[in-house]
């Protein structure tokens, strides 16, 4: 049976069930969301005469709950007009709408017999062949369905989002006793493909595989501190960004998250698990207990592991349980690796170091290789849903076996000896054997060591995907050091950027030019996209700099016109250009995105044109082509000046994106051509294939255009008053007017007498020459030089 889904109800409006709900709204489903009513009025509603039984009281506790998920920073929604598609309702007025919908998801508190209740009248309501699932992150699956029709079984599981749902991409699958395969692997698909998941199918076992494992780490780490006298700045330090872990490493990742919410799982796998052989460090050591009993619970009580007092973040002396000034940690160690770019690549240096790095490395690392060794089978049978569940739920760059194989299996297994661990008794196997490490690639694909039949085997579900990693040896067809070229097989060529941030210079440049030379010669097509954790943060201003210090502005000039120039081909060369912008796209990388002749952006898209920030106008066409832009969409009778001031204060606003779906709101994007996927691992595949149907169908070369309306005085003339006063109400700063009317010149197309049709050609000369203009200016040194050194922008 073909199963779409169309509906979806989620019953439980919580931080969690919110979130699922805005995240089903942000792929296009419509969404009913109940919870239960409130058994009291507040102050508010008995000034306003309501009582118990007016609806707007018995919706409270949902609405409330919608609305401040909507509110929240970062935002559980695309874009605020999404929530349009999610209703709300409560549960005791409301179930008998679930009959209308394809899948139930139940969001309640952590309690097996509210849980129960909630199914009970699931299953008096639901048709038959409705799916049902629990998004419960510990509670046995087995225990939910007892009693229940035989239908209901059948299709029910666990599927556990991880929180936020929107950004995290773990999606745990959990059968139950009688779950159809069939659900399972429509589940498994759906969550892959519809809402931008990694899948994992998980047993039905204490905390599943992502808690498991994570919780496992952090109880590790928590003993692992007072043992080796380690301060929590030393810990979140060395378990960073170093090793390819988010920037709130493992303290303040605790904080956002809340030490009660990691001690409630904590003491689920303490209780649940007498068996395993770690079952002692899953006991909270005493600062932990301290914590708990002083509601020191991280950012929801305002202090954790760490307190903001005004302007200061104090740390928590783990010893004292006093706070004290934040001091900054520095190891010898982790100085060697500042030249290796990947964090993948760094293991290898870190645990030979021989400082207090080196010995917690070796330590950390050993016990987290015996402890994922011996869960195999436990909670999963294969050791790649592992690295999985921990790269998607715990934002990990390297899972475990992956880590484990940089290191060299053997060296790890030596490091374990050394710690006083033994490797599950299939790792010595498999040592044995001629398989030397837990992956290989062949041929595109990437495979993995099936324990059962002792043979590396593809893993499953790649087809859809194209891993630059895995073609990297065999499809490479030019590179310097910026820049590479592989083939994607079909005639399609894909240029991956990789220099520092995926900075836009001379090298990536070159590569472009390259590309598009290779591509009409012998190729059909060309994706510019990569795999890294920013698409690009644009332009390389410490280049800008240093020519702009040393007045070399003949040479800069030659630059900005090489990225102008190179920003056209890309819009004007005789083979289909896509790009594929992911994460962070700004100024530069913004702006090619905005030349291409289709755009396949990630949902999780942060694009915008941010020059202002470092007090210039966006000199790479730019601001040309938010011109042209606003000139498609003058029609007669229009107040064209009010077309063109929105396009105007998208620039001078420096407004980013916070998805691809808010960029078509600011014409960054453009509807009817740009798409977005939801699932980054499929965006190249999905860029390829665009890039193809358009060389099939017949690409023709565009002609440049020569009919863009600019509206001449009339409009500088308003943008001129505008930002006067702007400064006269202190909004902006005097370099800040200057800049505004810098755009404002450009964006009007010069102070023409009257509207008149101009080139492409001569927007872009104005711009550059308003861009090298500003380059002149002290103040604009100053913003480029704070940028460089702070990483954040200067008002001056």
């Amino acid at each position: 049976m073909k199963r779409t889904i169309k509906k979806v109800a989620v019953i439980g409006s919580g931080i969690m069930g919110s979130g699922i709900a805005c995240h089903f709204a942000n792929i296009g489903v419509e969404v009913l969301l109940l919870d239960i009513i409130p058994n009291a009025l507040t102050e508010a509603e008995e000034k306003k005469g309501l009582t118990l039984e007016s609806k707007v009281v018995r919706n409270r506790i949902v609405n409330e709950s919608l609305t401040n998920a909507l509110k929240s920073n970062p935002s559980p929604i695309y874009s605020q007009k999404f929530a349009n598609r999610i209703t709300t309702g409560n549960t005791t007025d409301d179930m008998p709408k679930i009959a209308n919908v394809d899948w139930i998801i139940e969001v309640v508190v952590e309690r097996l017999d509210i849980k129960k209740l909630v199914f009970e009248q699931v299953d008096k309501f639901r048709k038959p062949g409705t799916l049902v699932t629990s998004n419960t992150s510990g509670i046995p699956i087995q225990f939910m369905s007892e009693g229940r029709t035989e239908d209901f079984q059948q299709h029910f599981c666990g599927t556990h989002f991880f929180n936020p749902a929107r950004y995290l991409k773990l999606f745990e699958i959990i059968s139950g006793p009688k779950t159809s395969q069939t659900v399972l692997d429509f589940l498994t698909n759906y969550g892959s493909k519809f809402l931008g998941k990694t899948s994992v199918v998980a047993k039905d076992t204490p905390a599943f595989i992502g808690n498991r494992i994570g919780i496992f780490g952090i109880m590790s780490l928590f003993h692992q501190v007072k043992e080796m006298g380690l301060t929590v700045e030393e810990v979140d330090k060395l378990t960073g960004p170093v090793i390819g872990r988010p920037k709130s490493a493992t303290f303040r990742t605790v904080d956002v998250v809340g030490l009660d919410t990691l001690v409630h799982v904590a003491n689920g796998i303490h209780q649940n698990c007498p068996n395993d052989e770690a079952h002692d460090l899953f006991k909270l050591p005493s600062f932990i207990d301290k914590m708990m009993e002083n509601k020191w619970l991280g950012s929801k009580t305002g202090q954790g592991f760490y307190k903001k007092e005004v302007k200061e973040i104090l740390s928590l002396d783990l010893d004292t349980l006093e706070y004290r000034a934040a001091k900054k940690a520095s190891f010898a160690t982790l100085e060697l690796t500042k030249t290796i770019d990947k964090p993948i690549d760094r293991f290898r240096v870190l645990v030979k170091g021989k400082d207090k790095a080196g010995d917690f490395y070796r330590k950390n690392f050993a016990a987290m290789f015996a402890y994922c060794s011996n869960r195999i089978p436990e909670i999963s049978d294969e050791l790649y849903k592992i690295d999985d569940a921990m790269k998607a739920g715990f934002g990990w760059e390297n899972g475990p076996f992956e880590i484990w194989d940089s290191i060299g299996v053997a060296k790890g297994i030596e490091m374990m000896r050394a710690e006083g661990y033994e490797p599950a008794a299939w790792v010595t196997e498999m040592v044995k054997s001629e398989n030397a490490s837990f992956y290989t690639v062949k041929n595109g694909a990437a495979y993995f060591y099936n324990i059962p039949t002792k043979s590396q085997e593809k893993i499953p579900g790649q087809d859809a995907f194209i891993i630059l990693d895995n073609i990297r040896e065999n499809q490479k067809v030019w590179g310097n050091a910026d820049a590479t070229i592989h083939h994607l097989g079909d005639g399609i060529l894909n240029l991956e950027f990789h220099s520092k941030m995926n900075t836009i210079g001379g090298g990536v440049l070159q590569g472009i030019n390259k590309a598009i030379d290779l591509a009409e010669k012998e190729y059909s097509g060309l994706v510019i996209g990569n795999q890294g954790t920013n698409f690009s943060v644009g332009a390389n201003i410490g280049m800008i700099f240093m020519m702009a210090v040393e007045q070399e502005y003949d040479e800069l000039n030659m630059a900005i016109k090489m990225f102008q120039d190179t920003m056209m081909r890309c819009r004007y060369s005789s083979i289909p250009v896509v790009v594929a912008p992911h994460g962070m796209t700004l100024g530069g990388g913004c702006e090619m995105s905005m030349h291409a002749d289709r755009v396949v952006a990630a949902a999780e898209t942060y694009i915008g044109l941010v020059e202002f920030g470092v007090g210039v106008i966006p000199g790479g066409g730019g601001s040309k082509e938010m011109t042209v832009r606003a000139s498609d969409l003058f029609h007669k009778n229009d107040v064209e000046l009010n077309v063109l001031q929105e396009y105007f204060l998208t620039i001078g606003m420096a407004k980013v994106a916070t998805s691809a779906y808010e960029a078509f709101d600011l014409g960054i994007l453009q509807k009817g051509k740009d798409i977005v996927v939801v699932n980054r691992d499929r965006q190249i595949a999905m860029a390829k294939q665009i890039a193809l149907q358009m060389a099939e169908q017949g690409y023709t070369q565009p002609i440049q255009r020569k009919d863009i309306k600019v509206l001449g005085k009339q409009a500088l003339g308003m943008f001129l008053v505008g930002t006067d006063q702007m400064q006269a109400g202190k909004y902006i700063s005097e370099h800040d007017r200057k800049i505004a009317n810098k755009l404002a010149y450009v964006m009007a197309g010069g102070d023409l007498s009257e509207p008149t049709l101009v080139s492409e050609q001569y927007l872009l000369d104005i711009e550059r020459e308003a861009f090298l203009s500003l380059c002149t200016e002290r103040k604009t040194l100053e913003r480029i030089q704070f940028m460089l050194t702070k990483g954040k922008p200067l008002r001056n």
